[in-house]
């Protein structure tokens, strides 16, 4: 049994990389798990590839893209699990300190990564689909990016706050 105590806070910072890997390879898939709900099963705005993105679809062009949503949810859960996988190994052995801080601001740089890039490659590079196609596809596109961006420095900051020793700050209200 460990006598670790995962997430104390205002202890000398003793993290490990493998912590700041394993939220920000959880960040990632949980970032493409909540797009997949959100965007492609809830909301319907578009899917991973866009093949009944248009007025002539078939009944087998949305099997296409059910498929490929599927593949993609495979792909955004191996990450989720790997991220848990990892900060599992490193915080059992009870020599690695986690701060409040240190994991939920690598997960939310993972998850800003994911936007980044997916946003990036498959609504600008490749076009395979856009967050919101149709008239103002462009703003959703770049707001897709910017919520990246931001994320990406939020859990930059969480991180380098917590590796300055900063106190967690609790609301006394």
């Amino acid at each position: 049994m460990s006598t670790a105590r995962p997430f104390e806070r205002n202890t000398p910072l003793r993290t490990s990389r493998a912590v700041k890997t394993a939220g920000v390879l959880f960040g990632m898939g949980a970032g493409g798990l909540i797009d997949g709900i959100l965007f492609h099963q809830l909301l319907q705005w578009h899917h991973l590839i866009c093949f009944s993105c248009h007025p002539g679809a078939t009944i087998e062009d949305v099997r296409r893209n059910i498929f490929a949503d599927g593949l993609f949810s495979v792909v955004a859960f191996s990450l989720t699990v790997a991220g848990v996988s990892k900060l599992w190994s490193a915080l059992r052995t009870g020599e690695v300190r986690l701060p409040g801080r240190i994991f939920p601001g690598a997960a939310a740089v993972g998850w800003g990564v994911f936007n980044l890039v997916e946003g990036v490659i498959d609504h600008h590079l490749l076009q395979i689909h856009h967050v919101r196609p149709g008239p103002g596809q462009l703003g959703w596109d770049l707001a897709f990016l910017a919520s990246g961006a931001l994320l990406v420095l939020g859990g930059l900051r969480l991180m380098r706050e917590a590796s300055l020793g900063a106190p967690a700050r609790l609301s006394a209200r």
